[in-house]
């Protein structure tokens, strides 16, 4: 069948028609990539050409107060792999992993990856550095990599934090400022051929890294040292499972220490549990117990609940509700001033403040010494603690509860803070842990919110003054020092188990602050769990005194003279210590002494003040038993008290 020549010649027109389509849309798509889309494409071609290995920037230095470096970072040495460039993948695993002490057959695995490149190790040395080089093996460099030092050990590790092997911040100031402290990353460079080998006369370049900020840390070497033995002393001492010392100024909200124990080395941190990494200062709640009692005292004569003058009889018990809350002297104080209820930390007078003060207004009061809410410390994961807003459901007795410091929660922190607010006259500041932050520019202080009065003066120097006259006249007598007006209140409580108070383990405490009249620092020790005698007149009041031993002079406060006792009036404390408790009791009052009973047991493990301290006839000499002491109560908070 023979074609006609007008087909054939429509069939080479449309053949032509569909050739010079093609050569026009290929050449407008040549045109487009070529001029459009140019610098795309360049771009795409010099990325598979250019092989890039990032190079970590110094992170800034840490600083002391005193501008003694804790945490600074030097020049170290990191291993890396171009995995395509590997020749012999086998060889190089088994040489890579003698030389730096590594798994062969987790080298193995990356360098079979199919990506650009792989670190193989961090935080190399330089020995290991020189090996590598010597051995030669292709597709394995070796770049700069800074790693952390601390010039004077784990100071304040839980502080300071943790840094990654990627050279970011995981925890405490090195991850809360890690924006500032990380710096830029730089980058090393080379040029490679279509098989991935390096072009020996090809492009290489290398964009240096910009070091971190410094930072300039609130804390004091050497005030810092101070509390780290301290802590570690006490829970040896004590037998305690934790202990913390915080210490601040109460005039700037500036922490100056923060000592936890036990404590983690910052070069090896994965050999120890993860809690000693916590900060507990900040992180943790608790039940304060008495302590809190300087609070209540605040908010009841702010309210006018109470004045200087108001009395009250102690006859060692109080019931609300239904519930019996007793004192810790097994026989009740009998009459007492307002001063005398804190001196004696009266537990039934606490919570008659609780229940008087009453849900709304004692929330209020709560809340503007700013229990229950976060302060805004400079420091990740910082806890609110928990008050319970007032309601229908709550009980009575919960108010009463709180009144002693039992049955809501705070973080240590948010008590050291609130009794700077009442040394630093009723103004609260915000504690903070930084500073200064220190860049190229200049430097400049972290956005900490302004001072803010909560507190009217005179109720603030009211309650200083009865804060005073426990250490002076009461259950902290162990904490005063010579020359030092020491002020502050002690404390034991019931730790809360399965949602029941324990029987066997208890929180004891120390808040205080001095010198009173002008106060320099305000600190607070918290023990967990000690073994033995726990009451805080005992064991945690004379922490605090060595504390002010040793900080004061360091910060130039000298000691001021104080009027002595008149040793024709003074009489002799008798020696009590090991007696039966009521031979104890009949030998101190023929002496002349009042006589004020810590707990229900057999024989005396303590005596305040101490056997043969010369004092005025009439003296109150607190005597602590042995520990049949313990409450049965299962639901209310603990009585103990002092």
């Amino acid at each position: 069948m023979r074609v006609s020549s007008a087909l054939v010649a429509k069939r080479i027109m449309l053949l032509f028609v569909i050739i010079t389509a093609s050569v026009l849309l290929l050449s407008g798509r040549l045109v487009y990539i070529q001029l459009a889309r140019n610098s795309f494409f360049v771009g795409k071609a010099m990325d598979q050409r250019l092989q890039s290995i990032p190079v970590d920037a110094k992170r800034g230095t840490i600083y002391d107060r005193n501008g003694i470096p804790l945490a600074i970072s030097v020049s170290a040495n990191a291993v890396y792999a171009v995995p395509n460039q590997v020749q012999d993948k086998e060889y190089t695993a088994t040489k890579l992993s003698e030389i730096l002490a590594l798994d062969r057959e987790f080298v193995l695995q990356r360098l079979k990856k199919n990506t650009a490149s792989e670190w193989i190790k961090k935080r190399v040395t330089n020995e290991e550095a020189m090996a590598v080089h010597q051995a030669n093996l292709p597709g394995i460099g070796v770049v700069e990599n800074p790693e952390r030092f601390y010039p004077y050990g784990s100071l304040a590790p839980q502080v300071l934090g943790i840094v990654g092997i990627d050279n970011e911040g995981l925890e405490g100031i090195e991850l809360f400022y890690d924006n500032y402290l990380r710096g830029v990353r730089g980058e090393a460079i080379f040029e490679r051929d279509a098989i991935g080998q390096i072009i020996e006369h090809g492009i290489k370049a290398y964009t240096p890294s910009v070091d971190g900020a410094d930072l300039v840390l609130t804390l004091d070497f050497y005030i810092q040292q101070i509390a780290e033995k301290e802590v570690r002393r006490a829970c040896l001492e004590t037998g305690s499972r934790l202990g913390l010392i915080a210490i601040a100024d109460p005039k700037t909200g500036e922490i100056l220490a923060n000592a936890i124990y036990p404590t983690y080395d910052l070069l090896d941190y994965n050999a120890y549990p993860i809690e000693n990494r916590r900060n507990i200062v900040v992180t943790d709640t608790y039940e304060p117990g008495s302590t809190f009692k300087a609070v209540t005292a605040a908010a009841a004569l702010d309210s006018g609940v109470a004045t200087l003058n108001t009395h009250f009889f102690d006859p060692g018990y109080i019931k609300v509700s239904g519930w019996m809350i007793r004192c810790w002297n097994r026989g009740g104080h009998g009459p007492q001033s307002f001063t005398q209820t804190l001196e004696n930390s009266c537990n039934p007078f606490y919570a008659k403040l609780g229940i008087d003060l009453g849900g709304e207004r004692f929330y209020h009061y709560l809340k503007t010494f700013k229990f229950g809410d976060r302060l805004g410390v400079d420091f990740p994961g910082e806890a609110p603690g928990t008050v319970r807003p007032p309601s229908e459901k709550i009980p009575l007795v919960t108010w009463a509860n709180i009144g002693f410091g039992q049955g809501m929660t705070c973080t240590p922190l948010q008590l050291l803070a609130a009794f700077a607010t009442i040394a630093n006259d009723g103004i609260f500041c915000v504690p903070h842990y930084v500073k200064a932050i220190r860049t190229e520019e200049g430097e400049f202080s972290p956005d900490i919110p302004p001072p803010e009065r909560i507190l009217d003066q005179n109720i603030a120097s009211m309650v200083s003054k009865v804060l005073r006259s426990v250490i002076a006249n009461g259950s902290g007598k162990k904490a005063d020092v010579k020359g030092y007006a020491v002020a502050g209140k002690t404390g034991t409580a019931q730790l809360v188990e399965h949602g029941r108070y324990s029987h066997s383990k208890t929180v004891t405490s120390f808040a205080g602050y001095a010198p009173e009249d002008d106060p320099k620092i305000v600190g607070l020790l918290v023990l967990w769990e000690p073994q033995g005698a726990f009451y805080g007149g005992i064991i945690a009041s004379p922490v605090f005194a060595r504390l002010v031993e040793q900080i004061m002079p360091y910060l130039g406060v000298k000691p001021e003279k104080e009027s002595t006792i008149d040793r024709r009036l003074a009489v002799k404390v008798p020696n009590v210590l090991g007696k039966p408790t009521t031979e104890a009791q009949k030998l101190l009052t023929e002496a002349g002494f009042r006589v004020e009973t810590a707990g229900s047991g057999s024989r005396i493990i303590d005596q305040i003040p101490a056997p043969n301290a010369e004092v005025y006839p009439q003296t109150t000499v607190i005597i602590y038993t042995d520990l049949d002491y313990l409450p049965v109560y299962t639901e209310l908070p603990d009585p103990i008290g002092v």
